[in-house]
């Protein structure tokens, strides 16, 4: 796979490229998740290497009472990389996410970019094991791992 900005991480027709702000040239899931679309935006890419890079910008409605990124905000950014992760190998992944574990490591102000990585652990024709880190400027913020059950539904368009 490419990670030319140009082309989408995965196919499928799932995405659209960004054409504005600090992800110019990235990618968004479509249909949007209603929830994730109140969370985020959040956009994905392969990295010069063809990794999945997923990129957030959290911002002030990101925040809890202390000022830094609520981590339920953190958790959401980490359940759509999981899926992001999930389909590194280029399959689209139509699944729900079973299980997720995260442990809060650091804390991360709004107006600076996010960034997941990650990698799939084992991949089967029903449960994908997948694993990642957000950091912040280079910065572990939030370990998590999780497990998703695929599903034969599709998404539908909103």
């Amino acid at each position: 796979m490419s990670s030319n900005e140009a082309s989408p991480p995965f196919d499928g027709g799932y995405l659209r490229q960004v054409a504005d702000g600090p992800f110019t040239g990235w990618w968004q899931w479509r249909p949007e998740d209603p929830f994730e679309g109140l969370a985020g935006p959040f956009s994905v890419k392969r990295d010069e290497t063809g990794r999945i890079l997923c990129g957030f910008m959290p911002e002030a409605k990101s925040l809890n009472g202390h000022g830094m990124v609520h981590g339920g905000c953190l958790m959401t950014f980490a359940d759509f990389a999981l899926f992001m992760i999930a389909a590194e190998d280029g399959e689209v992944v139509h699944g729900v996410t079973v299980t997720m574990s995260s442990e809060f490591v650091s804390g991360a102000p709004a107006g600076t970019p996010l960034l997941a990585q990650g990698e799939i652990v084992r991949k089967g024709g029903g449960l994908i094991f997948a694993r990642g880190m957000i950091t912040c400027e280079g910065r572990n913020v939030l370990a998590f791992s999780g497990t998703i059950k695929r599903v034969k539904t599709k998404f539908v368009s909103h």
